[in-house]
């Protein structure tokens, strides 16, 4: 059951919680799953039945265990893919103050190549932006007068370039910041910024192409999965019994789909038909039993066998 949630949980993660979409992916042999259970039959080409049993559950904890380890390095290789991906994204968004200002800038806003000057990106806040057109040019010495322009704001700043001497950034940086003006570290570089550009690109690529392939593959396993789980409750259904009513095998195994409101009437009147088949459990439904060795509670133990098959594999946040 556990592979079996993980698959579906992944897929849940991988088509970003759409519950319509996820729920029409996870099927069992092309069907959805109580139709499967409430049709099942022994696969008999999977599973001969002329094996032990012992075979028959190595061969079910084989297939599931690959496809474990298949999910583990797939959902690896996708989710660093993704988180990749998503850095670059959340670099391009945020503030004004955190964000990456390639996307923002143009070459035309910096005086490049020179060995005297330099541009500058502040950060003003915009209820401040009437102080620093009044102070900009007298922050430091040696700012080229009227060489600031508004690049881009947010709700909260405006991002404004201003030129000044290189030797004069220490002094105006300090002096910027007393009057909360926040100077952003960064140099206009367009084989960077173009590197950047190509790398969000290729990996926005990738994504686009593994998605696909992905899914596929979750669909195909998760039914695998999900087979070789109800495969297992049959299994234990037949083992048990074998147990509790011994040989020849002479019992039936029934599936049931009770409503919530039913369920209890339901209890009740399988307790009076198999009762006298565990006399230890014909006080089960007022009394609570301590059965040495079985770490059962009282709700779980019945004079028949009985096995739960939860379809809810979800948990979608």
């Amino acid at each position: 059951l556990l592979v079996v949630k993980k698959v579906a949980q992944y897929m849940a993660d991988v088509l970003e919680d759409s519950k319509d979409k996820v729920q029409e992916n996870l099927l069992a042999n092309g069907v959805d799953l109580v139709t499967y259970i409430t049709r099942f039959q022994w696969d008999m080409a999977k599973y001969p039945i002329k094996q032990s049993l012992k075979n028959i559950s190595e061969i079910i904890a084989k297939g599931v265990t690959q496809i474990d380890n298949d999910l583990k390095s797939r959902a690896s290789a996708y989710n660093n893919l993704k988180g990749n991906l998503q850095n670059l994204e959340r670099k391009n968004a945020g503030s004004l103050l955190t964000r990456s200002l390639a996307e923002i800038v143009k070459k035309d806003d910096f005086v490049l190549d020179s060995e005297y000057l330099v541009t500058l990106l502040v950060v003003v806040p915009k209820l401040n932006h009437n102080d620093w057109i009044k102070q900009y040019e007298t922050l430091a010495e040696m700012v080229v007068p009227r060489s600031s322009n508004v690049l881009s704001e947010d709700q909260d700043s405006y991002l404004c370039n201003v030129t000044l001497f290189r030797k004069a950034v220490d002094d105006f940086r300090h002096k910027a910041r007393e009057n909360k003006f926040i100077v952003r570290d960064f140099q206009y570089n367009e084989e960077e910024m173009k590197a950047d550009k190509e790398e969000m690109n290729r990996l926005s690529t990738d994504k686009k192409k593994q998605f696909g392939p992905l899914v596929r593959w979750l669909k195909v396993n998760f039914s695998e999965a999900f087979i070789a789980w109800i495969h297992v409750k049959a299994l234990r259904v037949f083992v048990e019994s074998v147990l509790r009513y011994g040989l020849p095998v002479n019992f039936q195994a029934m599936l049931l789909q009770p409503n919530k409101k039913t369920m209890k009437k339901l209890r009740e009147v399988l307790h009076e038909l198999y009762k006298h088949l565990d006399s230890s459990a014909a006080a089960i439904i007022d009394a609570p039993m301590d059965i040495p060795g079985l770490n059962l509670s009282q709700q779980e133990y019945y004079p028949y066998v009985y096995y739960k098959i939860d379809c809810n594999l979800l948990e979608f946040k």
